[in-house]
């Protein structure tokens, strides 16, 4: 089954004089896995809390499952939004929040819940304000992944785990999903970490999307061309180019666009190096600036 689950149409929000989203037209599609990529402010929260009815637009037109999310408790009861500082009663202990979740999530799956209890080593007798920073992350993801919510948006919440439980995250995630499939948005600057699981592709920067495309699409679709400075300016005079860098005498230049055999041949004759670009150079590319320098998102973003 497939169909739209988001349209956004001109979608605004301005905070005083300040546009954190500017404009932008999107779809999300049921069943997929989004990342929704751009670096710090950019304005990716803004569209998750437009999108979750936690704000109004200012212009355009939004709808999820068909309505505007903000008017109709029907489409919040088909979300799940779990925030990189998601909050909770203090007094609560994690135990807490896994037995009230089956109140706001109809599709709660206690039995995952418990399992990923387990894979996260997860005290659950603790008080949430004794939990630390990666436990507390731990208890947002779980409430993401065993919601099986139709809609669900993660917005940085696994910045607390490490490394490992990150994996085990996105191992749950892919086998979850893979079983009971739903709409996914990953919002986070840990690119490289996700690539794989995304399939679809949606950069923000300055509040404007300036990349929308499949995640097949994108991978592969840019290259690093490395030599002599002249060779190299010969090789991409007629290309579009996203990046420069040059020490002296040699260059490097990324250019958008797949090479062909052809081109291949020729920059080998050239005396260039090729090398394929991640998503992650590509999208440090495209903004002009390094996504793994912050950890997390300002609160107007």
């Amino acid at each position: 089954m497939t169909g739209t689950v988001v349209r956004a149409s001109g979608l605004t929000k301005r905070y005083g004089n300040f546009t954190a989203v500017d404009g932008v037209d999107f779809t999300l599609e049921q069943d997929r896995i989004y990342g929704l990529l751009g670096r710090n402010g950019a304005g990716k929260t803004t569209v998750m809390q437009l999108l979750t009815g936690q704000l109004f637009p200012n212009a355009g037109t939004l709808e999820v499952f068909g309505r505007e999310p903000a008017e109709h408790a029907d489409v919040l009861r088909r979300m799940c939004f779990i925030a990189e500082s998601q909050r909770y009663p203090e007094d609560f202990t994690s135990a807490h929040v896994f037995t009230a979740a089956p109140w706001f999530f109809e599709h709660w799956d206690a039995a995952f819940a418990e399992r990923l209890v387990a894979d996260f080593r997860l005290p659950t007798k603790r008080r949430i304000k004794k939990l630390s920073r990666g436990q507390l992350s731990a208890v947002g993801v779980i409430v993401g992944l065993a919601s099986r919510a139709p809609l669900t948006f993660f917005d940085e919440p696994y910045l607390g785990l490490d490394a490992v439980a990150r994996h085990i995250f996105y191992d749950r995630l892919l086998e979850d999903y893979a079983e009971h499939p739903r709409t996914i948005v990953l919002s986070t600057h840990l690119i490289d970490e996700v690539a794989n699981l995304l399939e679809h592709v949606i950069l923000i920067d300055r509040g404007r999307i300036m990349l929308d495309r499949d995640a097949d699409e994108v991978r592969g679709s840019a290259t690093t061309v490395a030599g002599p400075r002249a060779a190299v300016e010969s090789f991409v005079a007629d290309r579009a180019v996203i990046g420069r860098e040059g020490l002296g005498g040699l260059a490097s230049v990324t250019i958008d666009g797949r090479l062909d055999q052809r081109d291949r041949l020729q920059a080998a004759e050239l005396g260039l190096e090729l090398a394929p670009v991640s998503l992650q150079q590509l999208i440090v590319h495209m903004t002009g600036t390094d996504l793994g320098a912050d950890t997390a998102e300002e609160v107007a973003a």
